[in-house]
């Protein structure tokens, strides 16, 4: 089975296969969403209590896939689009005052989406596998959508770029939310399957069933890279 007939949905079932894409380098940018520090630094599970170590194990198999998938198939895709002229972009979440005053409403709600990184704090950075070099462009948004909250859309615009390929985290929240927004402005977009992920394997795949074939397109890494003839 290829992405052409992976992660459908009830909606997708009988619809024909996609074509191959026509991405064009000049006109394609990857964008590597929210893989910030936060989200895959772990305490000493032996000074955590009963019930903070139940939810340490939880989150394990997130940890493994953002070390052994997402990371590195992600820093391959930059490495192999840096030497390919195609524009690198990065999104991150971090609030621009201490308090956290001026972040969206969503990440003020109580629970574990209410997000306290101050843009110049340790947690907000993104890590250093995949971060940018150079004048590669970095927005930063209190959203969860990458171009509700920021100046992203005219950015891509004024360079040119028609096809958005995402990877980063989380597939079922800021992954999703950008994607969505991409296509809702004429965008072509492909998400990387095994360069995202969500708190749970479950909720990634089904998230992908419910955006491929209308929002986007979803692939593998060695299909993009395929596809495109990276080298």
């Amino acid at each position: 089975m290829t992405w052409k007939t992976r992660n459908r949905s009830f909606y997708y079932e009988g619809a024909p296969e996609p074509d191959d894409l026509d991405l064009k380098p000049a006109e394609t940018a990857l964008l590597v969403i929210d893989v910030q520090n936060t989200y895959v630094t772990r305490p000493d599970r032996a000074k955590l209590s009963a019930a903070e170590q139940a939810s340490y194990d939880k989150w394990t198999p997130f940890h493994d896939r953002m070390r052994n998938q997402v990371i590195p198939n992600s820093r391959r895709l930059l490495d192999l689009c840096r030497k390919a002229k195609i524009e690198c972009l990065f999104a991150r979440i971090a609030c621009q005052t201490d308090d956290g005053r001026d972040r969206s409403l969503s990440q003020k709600m109580p629970g574990w989406n209410n997000l306290l990184l101050p843009k110049s704090k340790h947690p907000s950075q993104l890590v250093p596998e995949l971060s940018p070099i150079g004048d590669e462009i970095t927005v930063t948004k209190t959203t969860d959508s990458a171009l509700t909250g920021t100046n992203l859309r005219l950015i891509l615009h004024n360079l040119g770029i028609k096809n958005v390929i995402c990877a980063g985290i989380f597939t079922d929240q800021c992954v999703s939310s950008t994607v969505r927004s991409l296509a809702d402005e004429s965008f072509q977009v492909i998400v990387v399957e095994d360069c995202c992920a969500a708190g749970t394997d479950a909720l990634h795949d089904q998230e992908l069933a419910i955006i491929n074939m209308i929002y986007c397109h979803v692939m593998n890494t060695e299909e993009l890279v395929e596809m495109m003839k990276l080298k």
